[in-house]
Protein backbone atom coordinates (compact mmCIF):
# COMPACT_ATOMS: atom_id res chain seq x y z
CA UNK A 1 0.00 0.00 0.00
CA UNK A 2 1.32 3.43 -0.96
CA UNK A 3 1.92 6.03 1.72
CA UNK A 4 -0.26 9.14 1.80
CA UNK A 5 1.22 12.64 1.58
CA UNK A 6 -0.79 15.71 2.57
CA UNK A 7 0.15 19.11 1.15
CA UNK A 8 -1.25 22.62 0.91
CA UNK A 9 -0.76 25.38 -1.65
CA UNK A 10 -1.49 29.10 -1.51
CA UNK A 11 -3.31 31.06 -4.18
CA UNK A 12 -1.97 34.49 -3.27
CA UNK A 13 -3.49 37.56 -4.91
CA UNK A 14 -2.29 41.14 -4.72
CA UNK A 15 -4.49 44.26 -4.54
CA UNK A 16 -4.85 44.20 -8.34
CA UNK A 17 -6.14 40.63 -8.30
CA UNK A 18 -2.96 39.24 -9.87
CA UNK A 19 -1.75 35.78 -8.85
CA UNK A 20 1.64 35.15 -7.27
CA UNK A 21 3.26 32.30 -9.18
CA UNK A 22 6.59 30.66 -8.43
CA UNK A 23 9.00 28.82 -10.71
CA UNK A 24 10.37 25.45 -9.68
CA UNK A 25 14.08 24.71 -10.25
CA UNK A 26 15.03 23.45 -13.74
CA UNK A 27 17.30 20.77 -12.24
CA UNK A 28 14.60 19.33 -9.98
CA UNK A 29 13.55 15.74 -10.64
CA UNK A 30 10.03 15.12 -11.85
CA UNK A 31 7.54 16.47 -14.36
CA UNK A 32 7.14 19.92 -12.75
CA UNK A 33 10.79 21.03 -13.06
CA UNK A 34 11.09 24.56 -14.43
CA UNK A 35 7.34 25.23 -14.43
CA UNK A 36 5.30 28.07 -12.90
CA UNK A 37 2.80 27.17 -10.18
CA UNK A 38 1.72 28.09 -6.67
CA UNK A 39 3.83 27.96 -3.51
CA UNK A 40 3.12 24.70 -1.69
CA UNK A 41 4.42 22.65 1.20
CA UNK A 42 4.08 19.11 2.51
CA UNK A 43 2.47 18.90 5.94
CA UNK A 44 4.51 17.49 8.80
CA UNK A 45 3.11 14.73 11.04
CA UNK A 46 -0.06 15.94 12.80
CA UNK A 47 0.21 19.43 11.25
CA UNK A 48 -3.10 21.09 10.34
CA UNK A 49 -3.67 22.43 6.85
CA UNK A 50 -3.93 26.00 8.19
CA UNK A 51 -0.63 25.73 10.09
CA UNK A 52 1.05 24.34 6.97
CA UNK A 53 -0.44 27.14 4.86
CA UNK A 54 0.89 29.74 7.31
CA UNK A 55 4.32 28.07 7.20
CA UNK A 56 4.58 28.57 3.42
CA UNK A 57 5.02 32.33 3.79
CA UNK A 58 8.20 32.47 5.87
CA UNK A 59 9.62 29.13 4.66
CA UNK A 60 9.18 29.61 0.93
CA UNK A 61 8.60 33.34 0.35
CA UNK A 62 10.20 35.20 3.27
CA UNK A 63 6.94 36.91 4.28
CA UNK A 64 3.96 36.36 6.54
CA UNK A 65 0.69 35.38 4.87
CA UNK A 66 -2.95 35.87 5.73
CA UNK A 67 -4.72 32.61 4.91
CA UNK A 68 -8.34 32.74 3.79
CA UNK A 69 -10.82 30.08 2.78
CA UNK A 70 -10.13 26.69 1.27
CA UNK A 71 -10.64 26.89 -2.49
CA UNK A 72 -10.65 23.18 -3.19
CA UNK A 73 -8.94 19.87 -2.67
CA UNK A 74 -7.95 16.91 -4.80
CA UNK A 75 -6.32 13.53 -4.29
CA UNK A 76 -4.29 11.72 -6.91
CA UNK A 77 -2.15 8.64 -7.29
CA UNK A 78 1.48 9.54 -7.87
CA UNK A 79 4.26 7.04 -8.59
CA UNK A 80 5.34 6.63 -4.97
CA UNK A 81 2.49 8.18 -2.93
CA UNK A 82 -1.17 9.07 -2.80
CA UNK A 83 -1.15 12.89 -2.75
CA UNK A 84 -3.88 14.85 -0.99
CA UNK A 85 -3.60 18.58 -1.70
CA UNK A 86 -5.71 21.60 -0.74
CA UNK A 87 -5.55 25.13 -2.16
CA UNK A 88 -6.15 28.10 0.15
CA UNK A 89 -6.74 31.71 -0.82
CA UNK A 90 -4.18 34.04 0.75
CA UNK A 91 -2.77 37.55 0.77
CA UNK A 92 0.52 39.06 1.85
CA UNK A 93 0.26 41.88 4.42
CA UNK A 94 1.00 45.36 3.09
CA UNK A 95 4.63 46.39 3.31
CA UNK A 96 6.00 42.87 2.81
CA UNK A 97 7.63 41.77 -0.45
CA UNK A 98 8.05 38.08 -1.24
CA UNK A 99 11.41 36.82 -2.47
CA UNK A 100 12.96 33.53 -3.53
CA UNK A 101 14.87 31.43 -2.81
CA UNK A 102 14.83 31.28 0.97
CA UNK A 103 17.49 29.57 3.07
CA UNK A 104 15.60 26.43 4.20
CA UNK A 105 17.18 23.65 2.15
CA UNK A 106 14.92 20.94 3.60
CA UNK A 107 12.09 21.96 1.24
CA UNK A 108 11.93 22.80 -2.46
CA UNK A 109 12.98 26.39 -2.96
CA UNK A 110 11.77 28.33 -5.96
CA UNK A 111 14.06 30.11 -8.43
CA UNK A 112 11.76 32.96 -9.47
CA UNK A 113 8.40 34.55 -8.72
CA UNK A 114 6.08 37.05 -10.34
CA UNK A 115 2.54 38.33 -10.27
CA UNK A 116 0.38 37.56 -13.29
CA UNK A 117 -3.19 38.27 -14.36
CA UNK A 118 -3.09 35.44 -16.93
CA UNK A 119 -4.19 32.05 -15.57
CA UNK A 120 -3.17 30.37 -18.84
CA UNK A 121 0.43 30.64 -17.59
CA UNK A 122 -0.53 27.75 -15.30
CA UNK A 123 -1.60 25.42 -18.15
CA UNK A 124 1.80 23.72 -18.65
CA UNK A 125 2.03 22.80 -14.96
CA UNK A 126 -1.60 21.65 -14.80
CA UNK A 127 -1.08 19.44 -17.85
CA UNK A 128 1.99 17.85 -16.27
CA UNK A 129 0.11 16.95 -13.11
CA UNK A 130 0.38 20.01 -10.85
CA UNK A 131 -2.54 19.39 -8.53
CA UNK A 132 -2.54 22.89 -7.02
CA UNK A 133 -2.88 24.53 -10.45
CA UNK A 134 -5.55 22.02 -11.51
CA UNK A 135 -7.62 22.84 -8.41
CA UNK A 136 -7.35 26.59 -9.01
CA UNK A 137 -8.09 26.48 -12.74
CA UNK A 138 -11.12 24.24 -12.15
CA UNK A 139 -12.33 26.58 -9.37
CA UNK A 140 -12.43 29.54 -11.79
CA UNK A 141 -14.02 27.49 -14.59
CA UNK A 142 -11.03 27.51 -16.95
CA UNK A 143 -10.68 24.54 -19.31
CA UNK A 144 -6.96 23.80 -19.04
CA UNK A 145 -7.36 20.35 -20.61
CA UNK A 146 -9.04 21.27 -23.90
CA UNK A 147 -7.48 24.70 -24.45
CA UNK A 148 -4.61 24.45 -26.95
CA UNK A 149 -2.45 27.23 -25.43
Amino acid sequence: MKPHRHSVALVIKNDSGELLVVKRPEDEEGPLAGLWGFPAITLTANESEIHGALRIGPTKLGVEVDVGEKMGELSCDRDAVILHLSDYAATIPKGQTPSVPQSDTTVTQYVDLKFTADPTELFPAARRGSVCTQIYLSSIGVDWIGDSR
